[in-house]
């Protein structure tokens, strides 16, 4: 990180780089942080955004049940992306889709009680790789940190970069951009 910077900071040096710092830093953490995490949910036969959809249902405590909506806006993915996930986790019978008796047309995804099983043992192996991955940081660092991350995700800027934000901007299909200022 600090060689792309200073490779910028040669070539341009106009320009002000300091973001790079901190964002190419985010940015390089979450790549990594996807690999380790690989070998965890392989040894289940899952993957990552498997495990995800089966965590949001285990969260939302008995009968671990949601609407595929709400599933899909708690774990900020397309309904697409959902469908093909809970389509493999259903083959699997680690969920599973009921009507929704509040709604004729709705449905509903349920985690089984196979899924609840494998989500409670594989939670505990993906919390021992997060805190092997943020114990460098001491506890006083790793709170302070959490607490800058939320300011920025907090933040105007990311929050107009919120899912649900975007699509009520969107017309049409085309996103609206602010212009600069």
């Amino acid at each position: 990180m600090d060689n792309i910077v200073a490779e910028w900071k040669r070539q341009r040096p106009d320009l002000d780089v300091s973001p790079t710092h901190t964002l190419t830093r985010i940015r390089r953490l979450a790549v990594l942080q996807a690999v380790s995490y690989t070998p965890i949910f392989a040894r289940y036969g899952l993957t990552w955004g498997e495990y995800i959809v089966m965590a949001a249902l285990r969260r939302s405590g008995p009968p671990f049940r949601m609407t595929p909506t709400k599933l899909f806006s708690s774990i900020l993915l397309s309904s697409g992306a959902m469908t093909n996930r809970l389509d493999r986790l259903e083959e699997m019978d680690l969920v599973r889709r009921l009507p929704d008796p509040k709604d004729r047309r709705g449905r509903l995804v349920e985690l089984t009680a196979k899924g609840r099983r494998l989500v409670d043992r594989v939670v505990v192996d993906h919390l021992t790789k997060e805190h092997e991955l943020i114990d460098p940081l001491s506890g006083s660092e790793q709170k302070q940190l959490a607490k800058l991350l939320r300011k920025l995700l907090l933040s105007e800027p990311f929050r107009a970069l919120e899912p649900a934000r975007v699509s009520s901007t969107t017309a049409g299909g085309n996103r609206r951009r602010r212009r600069p200022t």
